[in-house]
């Protein structure tokens, strides 16, 4: 029996505590803010995805509407990837830390994993010769994210353009994976950055309407291939597994993508000046890698304030405040960082949750 890894990232589809900072998203869209009059045929849809949903998606990234696949969530996209350019004994070369379910897609489908160490004090921007000396002429894939999770921190195009250039010395039939979910998840009035999906014929992106758009449950991703045949791969591995989405699920996706994303985006803005001003007033107890998009930042308890046992007792002090972040262990971090999703919580609540933080802090730093 094949068996997926176990990560305690799980607990975030569980009970809920008061304050919930673990989270990577923003506030959830509610069904009366998409539904309209419009009738939907509860019938198959095409295993490609809704036609006008496609073309909705390809304006976005700066393709064609042929170049997109719609898939059941972007973990159905990784999975899909994964299962078709990885087989058993190939290698993939990703990052750490890393989204978890990113990296137990390659291994469910038994790829050799080879990661590369990303450094809170370098920012977490990967080394292009790092990732050069992991490749191999075994490797079929190369797993990166940008804006990445945990740490919301994006990757300059032109370290991603040396890492193509190296991929096509060391090996040239391996794909560039691009994981964008939180390319468009800006503050207020900052520019989006083009999609990288139309950078070279080998990088394939993957989004969702999960982080972004606010609608994780509606179970809807995409890739986004220019190589017809990876596509085609894509769209016969989409029917074997799912046969195609759900006919509601896409009916209301194109409603999600057809509205306004301004009041998330000024909704994150304000969070993230709130955090902000928290580390600021916490600076001599935590530091913080300042994200470039998305609801979320790592944050670090400093070295020099908190032991390795005063990093476990501030966990517990943390949840006896109806609290919680996301543990760096879950992601390949230090247990002493932790993913902070400041984007779900109203801005009352965020201010509330980050003084229990601070409770929590008071309790366990050391002198």
């Amino acid at each position: 029996m094949a068996h997926f890894p176990i990560n305690d990232i799980m607990t975030l589809v569980g009970p809920s505590p008061r304050f919930d900072l673990a989270e990577s998203l923003g506030p959830d869209l509610h069904l009366r803010y998409v539904l309209g009059p419009d009738d939907v045929r509860l019938g198959y849809g095409t295993a490609a995805g809704d036609p006008g949903l496609r073309a909705m998606v390809a304006e976005r990234n700066g393709v064609a509407p042929d170049d997109v696949v719609i898939a059941t969530g972007g973990m159905h996209a990784l999975f899909l990837l994964a299962f078709i350019l990885c087989d058993r004994g190939d290698e993939a070369v990703t990052t750490a830390p890393l989204f978890p379910l990113a990296r137990s897609a390659l291994e469910a489908v038994g790829a050799e994993v080879r990661s590369v160490k990303l450094d809170f004090g370098h920012g977490y921007q990967p080394d292009p010769a790092a990732v050069c000396a992991a490749l191999s002429a075994r490797t079929k894939l190369v797993s990166l994210a940008s804006p990445q999770n945990p740490s919301g921190v994006a990757i300059p195009p032109a370290t991603i353009r040396a890492i193509l250039g190296a991929m096509q010395t060391r090996c040239p039939d391996a794909y560039l994976l691009m994981d964008e979910t939180y390319r468009e998840a800006v503050y207020g009035n900052d520019p989006v950055s083009p999609s990288l999906a139309d950078l070279d014929p080998k990088v394939v992106s993957v989004a969702s309407l999960s982080k972004c758009h606010g609608a994780p449950g509606l179970r809807i991703g995409w890739a986004i291939t220019r190589d017809p045949v990876l596509r085609q791969q894509l769209i016969v591995g989409k029917f074997s597994t799912v046969i195609s989405c759900s006919a509601v699920d896409e009916a209301l996706a194109r409603r999600v993508l057809g509205q306004s994303q301004k009041p998330r985006r000024n909704h994150f803005a304000a969070c993230l000046a709130r955090t902000a001003a928290w580390v600021e007033r916490n600076a001599d107890r935590v530091e913080w890698v300042r994200p470039n998009a998305g609801a979320l930042c790592c944050v670090r308890l400093r070295p020099d304030r908190f032991d390795e046992a005063a990093v476990g007792r501030f966990y517990r002090e943390l949840a006896s405040h109806g609290v919680r972040v996301a543990n760096g262990t879950w992601f390949g971090d230090a247990d002493r960082v932790f993913r902070l999703g400041f984007g779900l919580l109203p801005l009352q609540d965020l201010n509330a949750a980050l003084a229990g933080v601070s409770a929590a802090l008071d309790t366990e730093s050391t002198t």
